[in-house]
């Protein structure tokens, strides 16, 4: 009874190392890539194992970012709560659970998908636990620029899915997270400076100051809905993706504007929270306009 009852108030933990708040967000690229790349609904086979194993790979490369930021975790009031700042499990036990399900994920995408979706998954998580994580993090006010690679694949792992090869309406929709990527993350960065200074990580505002920040933010604003546009024309989307696209980057456009006239955390806040929502509406836009499509045509 009592090992039951210490597996159950275990479970959370092992959860929380996977960061399920992330991957969720990661997903919604995933099927609407897949989805224009078939022009259709994929099968419910490969929506499956796709899925299933970029979920695996995420939480694997999640559960590694733990370990490796596990002496910086306790210092920052933001994650100050994680299991291991915590000690509510042995620190080697996220390395294990990380390496386990980046394992089982790659094994399984090799073989229920094809080895390309394989080996991009296989060097997504690579990137980000180690040289995001482990290096580029602690190094370079870009670190988050250049570890965003890492998560801007979950889109080009659904498009090889289905086709098995990139195309360029795939580098697009790669482009479009990983432009998305520093606005999105530079906004929390704005809100929680004090967090990365007190544990002496680089991050852009840290470094460079709120106005600055601000300004970048700005310009990757701007080129997040050049490149959204463009890929819209690439992949000869109709009205449908063009009118949620069109109208949610000029929202983000002008909160960024606001956000670099006059900064405040309020203004970062509703930054932060809307570019989640826009990364949501946009891919929404993706998969209603490949059925819609198909509806009408």
């Amino acid at each position: 009874m009592k090992l039951y009852h210490s597996m159950r108030q275990s479970i959370p933990n092992y959860i929380a190392l996977t960061k399920p708040g992330i991957v969720w967000l990661l997903l919604v690229t995933t099927l609407p890539a897949m989805m224009l790349a078939a022009n259709q609904l994929p099968s419910f086979h490969l929506m499956f194992f796709t899925l299933t194993g970029g979920t695996l790979a995420a939480g694997g490369a999640n559960s590694m970012n733990h370990y490796f930021d596990r002496d910086i975790d306790k210092l920052m009031s933001r994650t100050s709560n994680r299991p291991l700042p915590q000690k509510a499990m042995p620190d080697i036990h996220a390395l294990i659970l990380g390496l386990l399900l980046s394992f089982i994920a790659i094994t399984l995408l090799y073989y229920t998908i094809n080895l390309l979706a394989a080996l991009i998954t296989l060097f997504s998580i690579f990137f980000y636990a180690i040289i995001y994580t482990a290096y580029l993090k602690r190094r370079t006010i870009q670190n988050i620029v250049i570890g965003g690679a890492a998560g801007s694949t979950p889109p080009l792992i659904g498009w090889v899915a289905v086709n098995n090869e990139i195309s360029i309406e795939a580098i697009l929709l790669f482009l479009i997270v990983f432009y998305w990527t520093p606005a999105h993350f530079w906004a929390l960065a704005l809100l929680k400076e004090q967090d990365y200074s007190a544990a002496k990580v680089p991050m852009l505002p840290v470094v460079v100051g709120k106005e600055e920040a601000c300004k970048l933010i700005l310009l990757y604003a701007l080129a997040l809905m050049s490149i959204s546009i463009i890929f819209g024309f690439i992949a000869q989307v109709s009205w449908i993706y063009f009118g949620l696209a069109i109208p949610i980057n000029l929202i983000f456009l002008k909160y960024s504007f606001e956000l670099f006239k006059k900064y405040s955390d309020k203004k970062a806040k509703k930054l932060f929270l809307f570019s989640i929502l826009y990364l949501v509406l946009l891919f929404a836009g993706i998969s209603l306009d490949v059925l819609l499509s198909n509806i009408f045509s």
